[in-house]
C-alpha cells in the first residue's frame, strides 16, 4: 500500500524526563491505528508530531507531497461568536453542503438536538466538542488524527462515530490514528494498536482484544516486577473472551490461544460470596424507588416532570449500569437513591443500614485538600479497608490501595492540586472507599483515566462487595463492571421511565432508534426554505392513520393486555431477586436455577416491551 507519512529516530524530551528516544515509525495507506498507554506516556505528544502539530527536538516526519491531515486535539480552539453552521460549514452555500451526502451524515450524526444558528458562546463543553469533530469530519483529509475523540460523547453518539469511521474510511483509502481510552471504540474500528511506554511505540496487530492477547503473551515472558501488570492484563482477557463473545470470536483473535493462556484464570467475580457479603452488610433491603415521579418548576414558572412511574427495588449486591441521553434524568434518578433528590409522587423506601456514597464528576470536592499532600489527606482516614469476601478477603493500608491504585510512593508528597487530572480522580474514589459505603454510585468514573489505569480499577471493583450503580458513556467499563443495565427511556408523552435491558447495551441502542424511527413518522414536516438549518424532508403520514376504527380498538386492548402482563411478571421478577437473599448461599444449584429462571422472565419482559413499543407507535 502507498506510503502516506514516516517519522525517523524521533525524539522528545521534556525539562524532568526523555519522553522518546531514537522512535522509528511508518503508516500506510488504509492503517487504522489506536494509540494506548498510561497517562504522560506520551501519547498525544506522538499523535501531534506525526500531525505536524508539535515539533520533535530530535528526529524529522516526512509526509508524501499533497497528502492532508486532519487533526482533533483536546484544546477548545472554536471562536465564541461563531454559529454553529459557521464553525461547521464556514461560508459555504448552503445548496452545497446540503447536497453532499457526507456532511449531512455529519450534521445528523452530532448536531441533530442543536439548534444551527446558536452562538459557540452559549453552548456547553460537550457541545462544543460534538462542534469541533462535526467541522473536522465535514472536511476532506488523507490522514485523520484524533485525540480522545469520544470524551464528552453518549453511547449512541460513539456508536455512530465509530460506524462514520469504518464506512469512510475503508480498508484502502486514507489512515486513521486515534488516542482514546475507550477499549470499545478501539476494537471497533482499529485494526493495529501501538503502545506507548518506556520511551517506545511498541506495535500490535489488531484491535484492543487482540492487543490484550499479544500484551499477555509478552507479559508471560517478562520479569517478576511485571508480574502485577502480567495479572491485570491476563484477567481483563478472561472476560474479554468469557463475557464478550462477539468481541473474541474476530478472526483476528487467536481463540485457541487466548484459552490456553486464561485456562488457570478464575472467574473475574466470585458472585455468591460478594452476594452472601452484601446481604450481610445490607440485609434483604436497599433502596426501593415505589411508583415514584419527580417534577420541577421551571424558570416560566411552569413545570417539567423528568421522571414518571419508576418501579425498581434495588437488590443487596446487585451491580447495575445505567444508560440514557444527556438530560435524560440519569442525575434525577441517583439523586432519589442517594438521597439528594425528594420525589413529587411515589415513595422511595431505604434499608436501615444503607450508606450510601458517589463518585461525582465534580473534581472541586477535593478543594479542601487542594495545598496538603497526598499522604496528609489519607492519614486521618481509616488505618484498613477490607477487600473481597470469604477465604479471598484481605485487609489493605490506605497506602496499598494508593498503590493499586497507581500511585507511587514518592507521589504520597505531592500536593493534590499537583496531581493529573486522573491522578485526582483516583484519589477522590480511594476517599470514597474508605468510607466503608455499602451503595455505591459511580457518576462517569472513567475521565482522564488510561487503559491500564481502567484495568485497575476494574480489578479493585472486582472485589467489592455492596451494591453498585453504574453511570457511563464508556460501554466497555459499564459492561466489564455491571451485571445488568437499565435505560432511562422517554414513554408515549415524553416523560423518562425506566426500563432493564436484558440485552444490555445493544438492546438500549436498538430502542433509541425505533424511538428515533417513530418520532420521525409522527413529527410535522420541518421547515424547509431560507432557514439555513439542516433540515429533514417533510415527514411521512403516521402509522396509526392506516389502522381502520376496529383494529384499533384491537390494538388499544393488545397494548393494556401487554401492560398487564408486563407489570405482572415485572412483580414477580422483583419477589425472585428479594428471595436470593433468604436462600442458602452454599447451594450454588440451586441459585443458578433460581438465576436462570429471573433470566428467563426478564427475556420474556423484554419481548413483551418490544411488542408494546411497535403497537404503541401503530396507535400514534
Amino acid at each position: 500500500m502507498a506510503h502516506l507519512l514516516g517519522a525517523e529516530s524521533l525524539h522528545l524530551e521534556h525539562p524532568t524526563r526523555v519522553v522518546f528516544d531514537s522512535v522509528t515509525l511508518g503508516i500506510e495507506e488504509g492503517d487504522r491505528i489506536g494509540i494506548v498507554g498510561r497517562n504522560g506516556d506520551g501519547k498525544s505528544s506522538l499523535l501531534g508530531m506525526l500531525a505536524g502539530t508539535k515539533e520533535p527536538d530530535a528526529g524529522r516526519v516526512t509526509v508524501r507531497g499533497g497528502t492532508r491531515i486532519g487533526v482533533l486535539s483536546q484544546a477548545d480552539t472554536l471562536d465564541d461568536d461563531l454559529t454553529i453552521g459557521e464553525a461547521v460549514v464556514g461560508d459555504t452555500p448552503e445548496y452545497e453542503w446540503a447536497g453532499d451526502a457526507r456532511t449531512r451524515d455529519v450534521i445528523e450524526g452530532l448536531l441533530a438536538e442543536l439548534p444551527w444558528d446558536a452562538r459557540l458562546g452559549s453552548l456547553s463543553g460537550g457541545q462544543r466538542r460534538r462542534v469541533s469533530l462535526a467541522r473536522l469530519l465535514a472536511g476532506d483529509w488523507d490522514v485523520l488524527a484524533l485525540d480522545e475523540p469520544t470524551n464528552h460523547l453518549d453511547v449512541e453518539a460513539i456508536t455512530w462515530l465509530a460506524g462514520h469511521l469504518k464506512k469512510r474510511w475503508a480498508p484502502t483509502s486514507g489512515a486513521l490514528l486515534v488516542v482514546t481510552h475507550d477499549r470499545w471504540f478501539l476494537d471497533e474500528i482499529c485494526t493495529e494498536t501501538w503502545e506507548v511506554h518506556d520511551r517506545i511505540v511498541e506495535p500490535f496487530e489488531g484491535g484492543y482484544a487482540a492487543y490484550i492477547l499479544q500484551r499477555v503473551e509478552r507479559d508471560r515472558m517478562a520479569a517478576a516486577t511485571e508480574a502485577k501488570r502480567q495479572n491485570l492484563a491476563r484477567k481483563e482477557l478472561a472476560w474479554l473472551r468469557r463475557g464478550a463473545p462477539a468481541r473474541t470470536s474476530k478472526p483476528k483473535f487467536r481463540i485457541d490461544a487466548a484459552n490456553e493462556l486464561i485456562a488457570d484464570v478464575p472467574e473475574i467475580r466470585d458472585k455468591v460470596s460478594l452476594q452472601s457479603l452484601a446481604v450481610s452488610r445490607l440485609g434483604k433491603d436497599v433502596v426501593d424507588l415505589l411508583d415514584v415521579a419527580v417534577t420541577y418548576s421551571t424558570e416560566d414558572s411552569g413545570t417539567k416532570t423528568v421522571l414518571r412511574d419508576v418501579e425498581w427495588r434495588i437488590a443487596p449486591g446487585e451491580r447495575t449500569g445505567i444508560l440514557g441521553v444527556n438530560g435524560a434524568g440519569k442525575s434525577t434518578l441517583l439523586g432519589l437513591i442517594s438521597g439528594t433528590v425528594e420525589p413529587t409522587e411515589g415513595r422511595v423506601k431505604r434499608g436501615k443500614t444503607v450508606q450510601v456514597r458517589t463518585l461525582t464528576q465534580r473534581i472541586d470536592e477535593l478543594a479542601p485538600h487542594w495545598n496538603d499532600p497526598v499522604r496528609v489527606v489519607i492519614s486521618g482516614l481509616r488505618t484498613s479497608y477490607t477487600l473481597g469476601a470469604g477465604s479471598k478477603a484481605q485487609d489493605l493500608t490506605p497506602g496499598q490501595l494508593l498503590e493499586r491504585l497507581g500511585f507511587s510512593s514518592a507521589q504520597l508528597s505531592t500536593p493534590v492540586k499537583d496531581l493529573s487530572g486522573g491522578q485526582q480522580r483516583r484519589l477522590q474514589l480511594l476517599l470514597v472507599l474508605l468510607d466503608q459505603p455499602n451503595v455505591l454510585i459511580l457518576d462517569e468514573p472513567t475521565n482522564d483515566m488510561d487503559t491500564d489505569m481502567l484495568a485497575a480499577i476494574e480489578d479493585l471493583l472486582d472485589s467489592w462487595s455492596g451494591t453498585l450503580l453504574v453511570v457511563s458513556h464508556d460501554r466497555y467499563f459499564l459492561e466489564r463492571v455491571t451485571d445488568q443495565q437499565y435505560a432511562i427511556l422517554p414513554g408515549p408523552d415524553g416523560v423518562g421511565r425506566l426500563r432493564h435491558l436484558p440485552g444490555g447495551v445493544d438492546e438500549y441502542l436498538r430502542l433509541r432508534q425505533l424511538q428515533d424511527a417513530g418520532r420521525g413518522a409522527t413529527a410535522p414536516a420541518a421547515a424547509t426554505a431560507g432557514t439555513g438549518s439542516p433540515s429533514s424532508a417533510p415527514a411521512p403520514t403516521p402509522a396509526s392513520a392506516g389502522l381502520d376504527g376496529a383494529a384499533l380498538r384491537t390494538a388499544q386492548k393488545e397494548v393494556s393486555a401487554l401492560e398487564r402482563r408486563i407489570q405482572k411478571l415485572t412483580e414477580q421478577v422483583d419477589a425472585a431477586k428479594h428471595a436470593l437473599a433468604d436462600h442458602d448461599q452454599s447451594d450454588y444449584a440451586g441459585l443458578g436455577d433460581k438465576m436462570a429462571a429471573i433470566t428467563a422472565q426478564e427475556s420474556e419482559i423484554a419481548e413483551l416491551e418490544e411488542k408494546w413499543f411497535e403497537l404503541t407507535e401503530q396507535i400514534g
